[in-house]
């Protein structure tokens, strides 16, 4: 974590001398503490404190980019243990496993099935970040023939998964611009795989028995100047992964130790029964930064993503659509007007069953700062004052002739004084999503 205003003040020569455009050296450490200014604004500072200080302006968890474009995959950077505190930045990765002797015709069958997992939940795009290729041949040929056919035909950033370093070298050739992710640093091979890593600007996982080994460990690869690490905790525990991901993240935010700053990978053996989907939940709760699964089904993927998706969503701010008004279908000025709160959850599940009616209407999303029908209404965010300024702003005498507004039946007692203050005829829709295709197809009935 960064150094206080007067920590940072003691490391400053005190002189008072305003050349850094602040009136005292305090108001100038204080400034930096806020980072609203930069250390080479002193021209005096030591060598010593601008080293600290430096130091100091990292942050607790490096951020790691594998792979390059739009869909690379960016892990690390984080700064709480709770997101209650304040949130978690930059969602775990999850991959699948693959070994490079798979037979050619069960390969493209894996990477046909990598291709349809890509789903939509409330209105965001959920899918897979990585492909790891593992090394069981111990041929340099065979993993080379995996890694071009899964490059060719995979837009997935790629895991190279080998104590090998000839092994990685050749397939670190065939993907020079890719930036892939290196799996294999260890006690016995550090020094070629911090080679590899450097001379390809690829980020390495290094891997190592005990937190103690690991420290030692990364210890001697930065004396390598390699600096782009991912942590890996070699154990089957789950509870003993659970409790070294934890010391991890513990003392690199709370203890500001270099050594533990990077993030972390974790590897499920399996990954088909509810019991590796749950360990691999855990895990991602507390604290992976990337998992890789050696097996996963569908509904297995599904359940992961959806899981990524809560943890790494804003606490204080839930997730919203734009209010406004929306055509479902080719609705036209007979078709039914439902109102709902910007609440993605609920919007789309209102969404959802108007779709299935097979009746065009129009959805009138209304800005309750993205809570829900009813907590919205007890917030006073969802009231009748508040739905008929929506109604205005989206000109919906203009888009309906009827004059007739259809609300949640949970807010039925609002329906009054909505009628009131907007001239609209009020029916009270059903109080749960489901009964919205029923009641819809009975609304020119």
């Amino acid at each position: 974590m960064g150094l206080a205003g007067l920590e940072i003040y003691k490391l400053l020569p005190k002189t008072n001398c305003r050349k850094c455009n602040f009136p005292t050296c305090l108001a100038f450490a204080l400034a930096l503490a806020k980072k609203t200014t930069d250390i080479t604004k002193c021209p005096f500072l030591t060598d010593e404190a601008k080293a600290a200080l430096e130091s100091s302006s990292q942050p607790p968890v490096k951020l790691i980019t594998i792979g390059k474009e739009e869909d690379a995959l960016s892990v690390g950077n984080e700064t709480v243990l709770f997101r209650h505190e304040e949130k978690f930045h930059h969602p775990t990765g999850i991959g699948l496993i693959i070994e490079d002797n798979t037979p050619q015709a069960e390969l493209s069958e894996f990477v046909k099935f990598l291709k349809g997992l890509e789903f939509e939940r409330v209105g965001q795009e959920l899918k897979l970040d990585l492909i790891a290729i593992k090394d069981t041949s111990g041929d340099i040929q065979t993993f080379s023939n995996c890694v071009k056919f899964v490059k060719e035909n995979s837009k997935l950033n790629l895991v190279f998964i080998s104590k090998n370093p000839e092994i990685i070298k050749a397939a670190i050739e065939i993907c020079k611009d890719e930036q892939p992710l290196i799996f294999g640093a260890d006690e016995n091979n550090h020094a070629q795989f911090a080679e590899i890593a450097n001379n390809a600007k690829a980020p390495l996982v290094v891997s190592a028995s005990s937190l103690d080994d690991l420290h030692e460990l990364v210890k001697k690869l930065k004396q390598r100047t390699c600096e782009d690490l991912v942590l890996h905790v070699e154990n089957n525990s789950l509870a003993a992964q659970i409790e070294g991901l934890t010391q991890i993240r513990r003392l690199a935010l709370k203890k500001t130790f270099r050594p533990f700053g990077f993030p972390t990978i974790s590897v499920i053996k399996a990954g088909e029964s509810v019991f590796d989907v749950l360990n691999a939940g855990a895990l991602m709760a507390k604290y992976a930064s990337i998992i890789l699964l050696e097996k996963a089904s569908v509904p297995a993927i599904l359940s992961l993503l959806t899981l990524r998706q809560n943890i790494y969503s804003d606490p204080q701010r839930p997730l919203q659509v734009e209010p406004k008004i929306y055509p479902i279908g080719s609705p036209t000025n007979e078709s039914p007007l439902l109102v709902t709160t910007n609440f993605s959850l609920t919007y789309y599940t209102v969404l959802s069953e108007v779709e299935s009616s097979k009746i065009s209407s129009y959805i009138l999303s209304v800005d309750t700062e993205g809570m829900s029908v009813l907590t919205a209404w007890a917030a006073e965010k969802f009231t009748p004052e508040k739905i008929t300024q929506s109604m205005q702003k989206a000109s919906t005498e203009q888009l309906v002739n009827h004059k007739i507004v259809i609300i949640p039946g949970y807010v039925a007692v609002m329906s009054g004084d909505l009628e009131e203050q907007s001239g609209w005829k009020v029916m009270v829709g059903p109080r749960e999503a489901s009964g919205i295709s029923a009641f819809l197809k009975n609304f020119n009935n």
